[in-house]
């Protein structure tokens, strides 16, 4: 069964709804699951595990790989974070990971903590969107 991208975004905002208590008027397109929503780390779970459920069909089981939405470890390699912020490798290593989330802003002052702040609504649709489309990126 094939989903338009607005029937995407209408389940990722139901599914935001139910993990985060936000009211729908407040999950916009652009709105950040962190700095809008105030989702936190253990929110992201329980988005996932809602995201798996949603998208799920007999026919097609719809999984989310650990670290896969979501990198895990970033602050483990030397090579991506220099001085709280990412390197160039770093950036590169995100955009690969995170082919839904725009780094066109976040480049020019690529702060660690200021990360999780990409990911909005929209950007969430865009990876099940993706994934749904099996144009995920690698691993």
């Amino acid at each position: 069964m094939s989903m338009s991208k607005d029937e995407i975004f209408t389940k990722v905002q139901e599914v935001l709804e139910e993990a985060l208590g936000a009211d729908e008027d407040e999950i916009t397109p652009n709105a950040s699951l962190t700095g809008d929503l105030g989702a936190e780390s253990i929110d992201f779970l329980d988005i996932v595990f809602r995201l798996e459920k949603a998208f799920s069909t007999d026919d097609a089981p719809f999984k989310i790989s650990q670290g896969e939405l979501f990198p895990e470890n970033l602050m483990d390699n030397p090579d991506w974070i220099s001085d709280g912020k990412f390197t160039d490798s770093g950036l590169a290593m995100l955009r690969e990971r995170m082919s839904h989330i725009d780094f066109s802003s976040f480049s020019s002052d690529p702060q660690v903590d200021k990360v999780a702040n990409l990911i909005t609504v929209q950007s969430l649709a865009d990876f099940v969107s993706n994934k749904l489309s099996g144009e995920t990126a690698s691993t």
